[in-house]
């Protein structure tokens, strides 16, 4: 039997029994919401290990319920939008969600951005054995699933974790954009540059001294990132 627990939040009915009953369908335990303030108070008092929820609900909307949420825990996030709103994407990645899904979507895109938020949230790699990348004053701890720089910890989410470790490893080499989305979001991605854009953003925030100004992470533009270090 499936443990992992779902938190699906939206104001329209049948699309949260359509959530519900293809996830349940596959041993997934399913906590429903209809709005934000039901969400974090069923947040608050389970063990949730992916929230899916929309953007435009009543009482508390799906950008504050993930500001919320945010604020003490790293679980993923997956945003429901509906088509053109673009903007709202976009800010929902700067306040920490992981993945979106544009409505009307299907069974198939759902069990895919599912499937592939739960494998980025493993945060274990095989075979690491007390593995550490150390690039200039960052060090990362593979058995630890830890991240210091300049030696204080950092938190990160855990796509910024695996986006960090994936550059680190190829420090020094231009990674284009298609390369970076397929090793750490997945092979079904690949297109989605906004992604990286703003988590490139966000981990700049945490590792460089001056994000304007970033040492580590630099832009190669019309083609990708470049860890430097």
């Amino acid at each position: 039997m499936n443990t992992t627990t779902f938190l699906v939040v939206d104001d329209e009915k049948p699309l949260l029994d359509f959530v519900r009953k293809n996830l349940e369908v596959r041993g997934y335990k399913v906590l429903t919401a209809s709005n934000g303030l039901e969400a974090l108070a069923i947040f608050n008092n389970e063990q949730v290990d992916l929230v899916i929820l929309d953007v435009m609900m009543p009482h508390l909307d799906g950008l504050e319920t993930t500001r919320r949420i945010r604020e003490n825990s790293t679980v993923p996030i997956i945003i429901l939008t509906a088509l053109g709103e673009e903007a709202d994407k976009v800010r929902a990645f700067d306040l920490g969600a992981d993945d979106y899904l544009t409505k009307p979507f299907g069974v198939g895109e759902l069990l895919g951005r599912v499937k592939a938020v739960l494998r980025r949230s493993h945060w274990s790699e095989p075979n690491v054995k007390d593995e550490r990348i150390q690039r200039g004053e960052i060090l990362a701890e593979l058995d630890r699933h830890r991240v210091t720089v300049r030696g204080a910890e950092i938190e990160l989410t855990p796509t910024e974790y695996s986006l960090l470790v994936y550059l680190m490893r190829n420090a020094g080499k231009v990674l284009p954009h298609r390369a970076i989305l397929q090793n750490v979001w997945g092979a079904e991605y690949g297109h989605e540059a906004e992604y990286l854009r703003v988590y490139i953003g966000r981990l700049r925030q945490k590792i460089e001294v001056d994000p304007l100004k970033p040492k580590y992470l630099r832009t190669e533009h019309g083609i990708g990132y470049v860890f430097e270090g």
